[in-house]
């Protein structure tokens, strides 16, 4: 007679090896690691994407398992009927089956955005064309909506006010509205009570704040001169004389690359000239940066009202209070552009 311990070890040892085999091979193509490479990799996914551009897409940073894997869950869980766009990270860990999962539930992972400064809003949505999955186009057509830039409170002309120089945390389907409307959200922030007392301490509104920033950041790069150079443009405003700024000019003109402001350039009639009229313009002349905003509503209290370049060319500025102290300064730059030959 034979041993009923015998005949189950001898059934049983089998079937527990087919079973851990089988239980091997599912962790293998599903649910271990397919990541080849030792960071997280970002899989973007656009709207015509389908489940084979997609596998094109993530076939350099998985493993042959991985492949498979994920081709065959794709398929039974039916991704490739619903899939979204959207910018994923696949992290060293990802298994094919947590990456499938997230994928079809279009859990995208932020992408940080930084808004640039930029000189005009041309210059921002070709700096943003490509950042998140709205191109240039997408972008101007919001910022030249009259009535959609209104619901933010704004004109063409203030619009660039409202956006903040920071980097945020978006999503890659965002587009050209919801950064408006982001930008309308950080720029509340940034006004808070501080802000809004220290700008009415001088005077103007944050919007005015936002242009003469860009007036500041357009003649300087030196983060030391900025509150100088606000405190000159604020005394300028409280005696009723005119800002006279080189950069508005340039802005009225069109022609950002003038080294030299020359009479011709001066008699363009435009409400950015501030050598023909009084106060500031009628919005900034580029994106203000923080530092310029900040170097605004904290500018340094003195009695100066003139400046020009410094004839070292060092970036910096030389100071005067007086015309005649400023004539002297400026002669000097004029003989130091005489002497290298710059028109």
């Amino acid at each position: 007679m034979i041993n009923k311990k015998l005949l189950s070890a001898r059934y049983l040892v089998p079937i527990a090896v087919c079973l851990l085999a089988i239980f091997g091979i599912v962790y293998y193509y599903f649910f271990a690691s397919m990541s080849v490479i030792d960071k997280d990799a970002k899989i973007f996914i656009d709207k015509d994407d389908n489940l084979d551009s997609v596998i094109c897409k993530i076939e350099p940073v998985v493993s042959k398992a991985g492949i498979t894997g994920f081709s065959t869950l794709a398929r039974h869980l039916k991704y490739d009927e619903r899939v979204r766009p959207g910018m994923y990270v696949l992290t060293t860990d990802a298994s094919a089956f947590s990456f499938v999962r997230k994928l079809r539930n279009g859990q995208q992972d932020f992408i940080m955005l930084t808004i640039p400064t930029a000189r005009t809003m041309g210059d921002i949505s070709r700096k943003l064309d490509g950042k998140i999955m709205a191109d240039s186009a997408e972008f101007m057509s919001v910022f030249t909506d009259s009535a959609k830039i209104a619901e933010y409170g704004c004109t063409k002309e203030t619009l660039p006010a409202l956006f903040i120089p920071e980097t945020y945390d978006f999503f890659w389907t965002d587009g050209a509205e919801q950064v408006l409307k982001r930008m309308a959200k950080e720029h509340e922030k940034f006004w808070n009570t501080e802000r809004l007392a220290k700008a009415k301490a001088i005077g103007l509104t944050p919007n005015e704040v936002s242009t003469l920033a860009s007036i500041v950041d357009s003649e300087t790069n030196i983060e030391s001169d900025k509150p100088i150079v606000a405190g000159v443009y604020l005394n300028r405003l409280k005696i009723g004389m005119k800002l006279q700024a080189d950069p508005t000019v340039k802005f009225a003109v069109g022609d950002f690359t003038l080294r030299r402001i020359l009479f011709r350039h001066l008699a363009v009639d435009s409400p950015y000239n501030t050598y023909m009229y009084e106060g500031l313009p009628p919005g900034p002349i580029c994106i203000p940066s923080v530092s310029g905003l900040e170097a605004v509503l904290n500018a340094q209290k003195h009695e100066y009202l003139f400046f020009c370049a410094s004839p070292k060319f060092d970036g910096t500025h030389i100071f005067a209070k007086n015309n005649a102290e400023h004539m002297a300064n400026a002669r000097a730059y004029q003989a130091a552009l005489n002497a290298r030959n710059i028109k």
